[in-house]
């Protein structure tokens, strides 16, 4: 049995009490992983944004707000799991002040100064341990395999989950998964329920039966 931290759904950053930025993230994907590891007797960790699913009763949930909420509990748990699957969309941008009090409608425009938030996934591969392991998931628009493999190699992944963002709050899904050394081990499309299941599939022939830097089968073929 493997101890597995799960990042998923959206977080959100104010701009004051009650206005934020966010996006449409549902937690589905993160979700159905999660019930695949449950139901394969590994202990399971989620770090949840704000969501309207209900996760498996079996498995921890950690909730959180902000980026930052995120990153700092992640952090914090990663050190006592043996891996970590990404799968949350965290707000990349937060206000660079933020208002005490309901910005009011004045009838003209308003200017945001916005600054980058944290990267949660790659804050985890810079404390990441030769025995752990990280699976990112990446959603991009313009070149996307080229992406994917780049933010995979600057995060220290183990995997790499290139999805589109016909994904977001879908309850279908098509993604692409890589390795290390940049092959496509598979090309998966359907419900997210189905594909949790052949996601963590992967996830657990690469990196927790086969063991962390252990080759895939295909590489042998």
């Amino acid at each position: 049995m493997s101890k597995i931290l799960i990042t998923s759904g959206p977080t959100r950053q104010y701009l004051d009490p009650v206005r934020f930025l966010s996006n449409a993230s549902s937690g589905r994907m993160g979700c159905a992983i999660a019930a695949a590891a449950v139901r394969a007797g590994h202990e399971v960790t989620i770090i949840s944004g704000p969501v309207e699913i209900s996760y498996p009763p079996e498995a921890r949930v950690v909730p959180v707000i902000t980026t930052d909420d995120m990153l700092l509990a992640a952090e914090k748990l990663f050190p006592t799991h043996d891996g970590v699957i990404g799968v949350a969309a965290p707000c990349d941008y937060k206000p660079h002040r933020v208002s005490s009090s309901k910005i009011p409608k004045t009838g003209q425009p308003i200017t945001l100064q916005l600054e980058e938030t944290p990267d949660v996934i790659a804050s985890l591969g810079r404390m990441k341990t030769p025995a752990q392991w990280i699976v990112g998931f990446a959603l991009e628009t313009d070149d996307p395999r080229f992406r994917a493999l780049r933010k995979m190699e600057a995060k220290n992944c183990n995997l790499m989950i290139l999805n589109a963002p016909s994904a977001i709050d879908s309850a279908e899904n098509e993604v692409e998964i890589f390795n290390a050394t940049g092959e496509t081990l598979a090309l998966l499309r359907g419900e997210k329920a189905k594909l949790g299941e052949e996601i963590f599939t992967m996830i657990e022939k690469n990196l927790i039966t086969g063991g962390v830097g252990v080759p895939p089968a295909s590489a042998y073929v």
